[in-house]
């Protein structure tokens, strides 16, 4: 096969795992709306389809830059190691979207590079400064949206006489809808990233862009758009595990809980951290409901995500250090 044929058959890769990921995360963004009734399931993912694509205006492109230079060394970084990485990260999103469990696509493909870069460069082709703040983010992001959903969620129980009212309920779905907004945005600027610094760093390790790593503005546009259509397809089996398997709903608490994990997003796209939006999105649920005292608060379905956490990485590094390994034999 001619190599440039090849270096867009594995680009063409990296758009389905967009798209895969605007549909196995669309629940992040839409769960806690449709749930409350504030949106019918379709015009909810048209808005947040929308505000995944016009993400790119609001945020710098540091999360790009992180996941392209930032994780693993340029220097054993081919079109092969990032195609072993995609089909990884995609193998293992299909099996937690057809289980209905909210991974995270994210670090399915961090674990996705680390595991072909481990067997295509050995141990020291990671960059252990770059992967360091992918795991402490895998604990601080739901923590900190817990904590921001908790403290909203707090404040209005307290300030307002009679929470559950219908005159509240009312008035919080004009907060959710600017949550569920701003979530929206967070994910397309943060989500988005990973592959736009995917594709162009396959384009850099193939000379494609001259001497200096850029995200060229077509894959900016593109990444951004294949992610809105994949949200437009949603993950209704992921939404049901959000929206109504947790904690039980209103467009109050779930406008806390969207903002929770907003704002948790808007930071880490400021630091350029590629974070998980899903278990952000979860944190911030478990939040409200541990403001509400724990009501409803389901934990046992809780415990299955966190093991589908504990086993994204290592799952979907295995995945693709198998098809790294076993690559030449077909070659």
């Amino acid at each position: 096969m001619h190599a440039l044929t090849f270096i867009y058959i594995v680009i063409g890769i990296a758009f389905l795992f967009d798209f895969i990921n605007g549909f196995h995360d669309a629940s992040n963004s839409i769960a806690t709306i449709v749930s409350t009734g504030v949106l019918k399931p379709w015009a909810a993912v048209l808005w947040a389809a929308f505000f995944n694509f016009i993400a790119f205006l609001f945020f710098h492109l540091k999360v790009a830059n992180t996941v392209g230079v930032g994780l693993v060394s340029p220097d054993i970084i081919n079109t092969y190691v990032i195609m072993a990485a995609l089909i990884g990260a995609i193998v293992f999103n299909l099996i937690t979207w057809y289980l209905g469990l909210p991974s995270s696509s994210s670090h399915a493909l961090i674990g996705g590079l680390v595991g072909a870069a481990l067997v295509a460069g050995g141990l020291h082709s990671l960059n252990y400064v770059g992967l360091s703040k992918v795991l402490v983010s895998i604990v601080l992001s739901p923590v900190l949206g817990f904590l921001i959903a908790w403290l909203a969620m707090s404040f209005f129980l307290k300030v307002l006489v009679k929470p559950d009212s219908a005159g509240v309920n009312r008035a919080s779905r004009y907060f959710q809808l600017l949550a569920s907004a701003m979530l929206s945005l967070g994910h397309g600027g943060n989500d988005a990233q990973k592959t736009m610094g995917i594709i162009a760093v396959v384009m850099f390790s193939a000379g494609m862009l001259g001497p200096t790593f850029f995200i060229p503005f077509w894959v900016v546009i593109s990444c951004n758009l294949v992610m809105g259509l994949g949200t437009l397809c949603g993950g209704w089996r992921i939404v049901r595990t959000l929206g109504e398997k947790i904690t039980p709903l209103n467009p109050l608490s779930g406008g806390c809980s969207s903002m929770g994990a907003a704002l948790t997003l808007f930071i880490a796209n400021h630091f350029g951290i590629p974070v998980s939006t899903t278990h952000t999105v979860t944190g911030a649920i478990t939040g409200v409901g541990s403001a509400k005292g724990g009501f409803g608060t389901n934990w046992g379905i809780l415990k299955k995500i966190l093991w589908a956490w504990f086993f994204t990485i290592p799952c979907a590094a295995l995945f693709a250090a198998i098809i790294e390994y076993v690559r030449p034999l077909f070659s």
